[in-house]
C-alpha cells in the first residue's frame, strides 16, 4: 500500500504525535504477520520502542493487553504495554530487538542447542505460573479444534486443490478428527500460548526469550505449544533430536502432571497433537493465499503435512491421512 494513501499509517502518526516524548519520531514498519496487524518501530534517541497498529474490526488489542499483563506478572520476557488506544487500534509497547530465532537458526544452526534450551525452560514457567490464569483464557474445547481441522479440508483439499471427498473418504476423515480431538482433550489443560514457535521467539541478551504474538492464548492441551516448539512449520530439525527434546521436556515436568501421564501416552499426546496442528496450520497457509492475498506461506506446506507423513509407520489410526497426502496432496502440490 502506498504509505501516503494510508489511513492508518497517517492515523498512528498523529496519535503517536500526541505522547509528548516520542513527538517526531518517524515509524519505521518492523514487520506483519499473518493477522491484520502490523508492526512499526520508533527511534527516540537511543531508545526503541514498537508501536502495533490492529485494526480494531479484525483484531482485539485488549486481549494482547491482557495477556500481556499476565506474561509481565509470570516474570517472563514479553513487551510490556506503554501506551493503549483500544478505540483507534494502537499501542505503543517496548522492543525486544528485531532477531527472531528463526533467522539466529537459519545462520547458525549450532546455536539450536541453547535457543531451544532457554524456549523448553520458558515454556515450563509459562505452564506452571500460568496454571493461576488458566481458567480465565478461553477454553481450547472440541468446537474450536473441529474448525481448525477443516482448515485443511476447506482451504488445502478443496479450495486450493480441488481434491473431492467420496462418502467413504468423508467418513475416514470424520472419523480421523474424532481422534485427533479426544486426544487433545484427554490432556492435563494448561495455559497455551498458541504460536509459540521460532518466528514468535526472539533473541534477547537477557531472559531470552523474547515472546511475542500470545493474544490467542487458551487453556488447552499439555503438548500444543511444546510440538508447536519443535515440529515447527519454518525449521525442521531431525527427528531423534525432536524426540529427546520432548522427553527432556516430559522429565522436567512436575510429579502431579507425570503421575498422570506416563512417558509412553506423553509421547503419544506430542505426536498426535502435531497431526492437529500441523493441518490447521497448512490449511491456514493455503486461506491465507486464497483470501488474503499473501501467497509466502504456501512454500511452508510440504515442510508441515511432512511431519504428518513420517509417522504412518508409527500409528495405524493415521493410514487414511498419511495415503491422502502422500497419494494425492502432495503429488497434486507437486503439479500445480
Amino acid at each position: 500500500m502506498d504509505t501516503a494513501t494510508d489511513a492508518r499509517l497517517i492515523a498512528l502518526k498523529r496519535w503517536i504525535s500526541e505522547i509528548g516524548s516520542l513527538a517526531g519520531a518517524e515509524p519505521v514498519l518492523a514487520s506483519g504477520d499473518a493477522s491484520f496487524r502490523r508492526y512499526f518501530r520508533l527511534l527516540q534517541g537511543a531508545e526503541s520502542f514498537i508501536v502495533m497498529d490492529a485494526p480494531p474490526e479484525q483484531e482485539d488489542c485488549l486481549a494482547f493487553v491482557r495477556i500481556a499483563g499476565y506474561f509481565e506478572s509470570m516474570q517472563l520476557n514479553a513487551p510490556r504495554i506503554i501506551e493503549a488506544d483500544f478505540e483507534l487500534g494502537f499501542l505503543l509497547l517496548t522492543d525486544l530487538g528485531d532477531e527472531p530465532y528463526i533467522d539466529r537458526l537459519t545462520a547458525n544452526p549450532e546455536s539450536a542447542s541453547e535457543l531451544y534450551g532457554e524456549a523448553l525452560d520458558a515454556l515450563l514457567l509459562l505452564q506452571r505460573r500460568g496454571a493461576v490464569y488458566q481458567s480465565s483464557l478461553p477454553p481450547y474445547d472440541a468446537a474450536l479444534l473441529r474448525f481448525e481441522l477443516s482448515l485443511f479440508r476447506d482451504w488445502l483439499c478443496d479450495t486450493h486443490l480441488h481434491l473431492s471427498f467420496d462418502a467413504d473418504d468423508e467418513a475416514e476423515w470424520q472419523s480421523c478428527c474424532d481422534m485427533l480431538v479426544a486426544n487433545a482433550l484427554n490432556q492435563p489443560q494448561v495455559f497455551v500460548h498458541r504460536d509459540y514457535h521460532s518466528r514468535n521467539l526472539m533473541v534477547t541478551p537477557e531472559n531470552n526469550p523474547g515472546i511475542l504474538d500470545f493474544q490467542d492464548a487458551v487453556e488447552g492441551p499439555l503438548t500444543y505449544d511444546l510440538v508447536s516448539l519443535l515440529k515447527d512449520c519454518y525449521v525442521r530439525w531431525p527427528a531423534e533430536q525432536v524426540r529427546q527434546w520432548a522427553l527432556d521436556y516430559y522429565a522436567k515436568l512436575g510429579a502431579n502432571i507425570r503421575g498422570q501421564v506416563d512417558e509412553l501416552q506423553f509421547r503419544r499426546y506430542f505426536e498426535l497433537m502435531g497431526v492437529q496442528r500441523h493441518l490447521k496450520a497448512a490449511g491456514i497457509f493455503c486461506r491465507l493465499n486464497h483470501r488474503d492475498g499473501k501467497s509466502g506461506y504456501l512454500a511452508d506446506v510440504p515442510r508441515t503435512l511432512g511431519y504428518i507423513v513420517e509417522l504412518g509407520a508409527q500409528y495405524d489410526e493415521l493410514g487414511f491421512l498419511v495415503r491422502l497426502i502422500e497419494e494425492q496432496v502432495l503429488p497434486a502440490w507437486g503439479s500445480e
